[in-house]
Parts: C-alpha cells; structure tokens; sequence
C-alpha cells in the first residue's frame, strides 16, 4: 500500500511535469553547439565563423528559420547576474538578480516565444552600435516596467549607470528547467558580446529529423570540418533530458510498487491457503450441517477482509510519511493526494480479492463425507 500510494504520486508529478507549458514551441526544432574558440579560433576569426554557418543553415532546404544564444535553452544550466534598472530603486538587501543570454537575430521566431512589444534583434545590432536588450515579462514585473518597458534603460551590475535600452518584450518561457517558474531573463545581442566563442544554434526546419542531421552535418563539414559539433539532437530530446532524473524515479517506484504488490498477493495467498487446511475438518463438519457454498465464501473473504483492512491502515500512514519526505521531488503533486490514496486501496481491494478467490473456490468444494470420515 504505501509503495503503490507513493508509486502514484510519482506518476503524477511525471504527468503534471509532461503536461508543462513551455512557454515555446519545441517541435520541429533541432538544436547543436560549436566552439571554434577550442580549436584556437580569434574572436573575430569566431564570429565570421558563426555568420557562414547560419547563412548556409538559413539556405538548407526545408529550414524555415536559424536563432543562436550562448547559453542553451531547457538544459539544466543557466547564467545570471545583480542589474540596474533605470527608474527602480532598490534597497540594500533587494534581490536584483536576473539571467541572461546573448542570443542572435531570430532566436524568439525560431523557438516560438512571442513577442509583445518593440521588436527582435537584426544583423544592425553589433559592437559599435547602440547597445540594446530584450526583456520578458518576469524581469518587467520584477522591477515594475509593466508594458511601458519599451525605451527604459538597464545595465548588468549592481550600482552602475544603465546604458542598454530595452527595445524588446516578450512572453515568458521557461528557461532551465521545464519544472522551474520562468524566471526574469533579459537578452543581449551575441555581435555585442566579445567573449561569444561558443553559440547553440536552433534551426526549424520541416524536414524530417534524419535527412536535416545528414545536412546539418554536411554543411558543417564544408566550413570547418575539425571543428566538432556538439549535442546535435532535437530539441524535444534535449527537454526530455531534463526529466530523466523523475522518469528514473518514476519507473524504479513504480517497479517496486509492482513488485511488492506481487508478493503481497502471493503472501496472502499463502496465508489463505494455509489457514484454510489447518480448518478442513471444521468447514467439512459445517457443510455437513448445511453451511452453503455462498456461507463459506463470506468466511473466506472475512479473513481476507481482516487482513486487507490492517494492511491498508498501516500502509496508508506509511505512505503519509513516504510521501512527506518525497515533498521535494514531486511536480504540482503534495505529500498526500486523496485520489492516488483511494486508487491504491482499491487496487489492494481487488488484489486481494482475487487472491481469495481461489482458496474459498477450493473450501466451498470439500467434501464433506471424505472429511469426516478421515476424523
């Protein structure tokens, strides 16, 4: 009982967690990373680098649409840093706290994240120009723009006058961790970072995944053939993998839930079948006297009744603190759920049914004459 009741919150959480609103469109998307900076690239050398690729990529038939960020979107990493935004005071101690990346022209198209207001970064948005950012509607609330955020001004650091205009606001969308609320984020363009040695690029294509990897492959191949590409997969994968430690968790509770039922239901057949020999001579002796087949059963299911009852009871405020415990790893689901506590009691109700199905077929068959006259 308290393996099955914890088995079930677990199964939830994977749901609730599957069911997630990403807050962007994954299908369709493929993703990898390439770092000319580790095979000694310059970062002038890099960057024109990333521009042939995404030209070539943007040319790929099928592709739709190419967006690059520095740091890879729902894959357990993340970068952030203290900001000052013009016009919020903070005190001392506030959190000001935000996470970034640097991203390229058509990152938010690519990845479906709407925008609301102002525009995208374009190839214009390089060093030497005006220096610009996007926000999404977690930092706006945070440091109360509201949708007046358009023109404001913001600058990574705590004290420091703010010199990048915010030009863009979009949509929240999760950002590390599909499970995670999505946190403020503003957005940078890569031209304006000199540090961009290593890019993940996004490509939504409608081709099928195994003929754009083959393309993907080949146009990476005709720039730079020694410079490896990482992690080129779907990704939906790369999402997935963000959910295997709760899908390990998931499977194995379940598989000991599973387990342990199994052996609950042939311990408890054991016990019937046991009893009832040791108690031959007297149900013999009953169905003589006229016991009927429908009396015995009811005997049998009575101790099985017994037997459930405690076991519920006991497991149930096992589960309770079971489930107390596994607080932190469950999604949306608390330490105690009445409907999972009620599917796991009825699922032992008809386990253990069956289990006395048997036992009580055999006591109503006894025969009585053979009974008495062994006694």
């Amino acid at each position: 009982m308290a393996l099955l009741v914890t088995a079930g919150l677990f199964t939830k959480s994977l749901l609730n967690l599957n069911r997630v609103e990403l807050g962007m469109r994954v299908a369709g998307v493929t993703t990898f990373r390439v770092s000319p900076e580790l095979n000694g690239y310059s970062s002038d050398q890099s960057a024109l680098f990333f521009d042939r690729v995404q030209q070539r990529l943007t040319a790929v038939p099928g592709v739709t649409s190419v967006g690059v960020s520095t740091i890879p979107v729902l894959a357990g990493v993340g970068h952030g840093s203290n900001v000052t935004v013009e016009g919020f005071s903070a005190d001392p101690d506030a959190n000001t706290s935000s996470y970034s990346s640097s991203i390229g022209p058509d990152y938010f198209r690519t990845l479906g994240i709407p925008l609301l207001a102002g525009r995208e970064f374009t190839t214009a948005d390089v060093g030497g120009a005006p220096k610009v950012a996007i926000i999404n509607e977690a930092f706006a609330r945070k440091f109360n723009l509201g949708r007046a955020a358009i023109g404001k001004r913001m600058r990574p650091g705590a004290g420091r006058q703010p010199d990048i205009e915010i030009v863009g606001l979009i949509r929240d969308a999760r950002y590390s961790q599909p499970k995670d609320e999505p946190p403020p984020q503003f957005f940078v363009p890569y031209r304006q970072d000199e540090k961009a040695g290593t890019l993940n690029f996004y490509v939504r294509s409608t081709e099928r995944v195994p003929q754009l990897l083959a393309s993907l492959h080949g146009v990476l191949s005709q720039i730079d053939p020694t410079v490896p590409v990482e992690n080129l997969r779907p990704l939906a994968d790369q999402v997935d993998d963000t959910m295997a430690l709760d899908r390990l968790i998931g499977t194995l509770s379940s598989g000991f839930a599973l387990l342990a039922t199994l052996l609950a239901a042939i311990g408890l057949y054991g016990v019937l079948t046991y009893s009832l020999a040791q108690r031959t001579r007297e149900l013999g002796l009953r169905i003589a006297l006229g016991a009927t087949i429908a009396r015995v059963w009811r005997m049998v299911f009575r101790d099985v009744g017994r037997i459930a009852i405690v076991g519920c009871i006991l497991g149930a405020m096992a589960a309770l603190v079971l489930g107390r415990l596994a607080q932190s790893l469950l999604f949306n689901v608390p330490g105690y759920d009445a409907g999972v506590m009620l599917a796991a009691a009825v699922g032992i109700a008809l386990i253990a049914l069956g289990t006395g199905a048997i036992p009580a077929r055999r006591a109503s068959r006894i025969d009585p004459v053979q009974t008495l006259r062994c006694e």
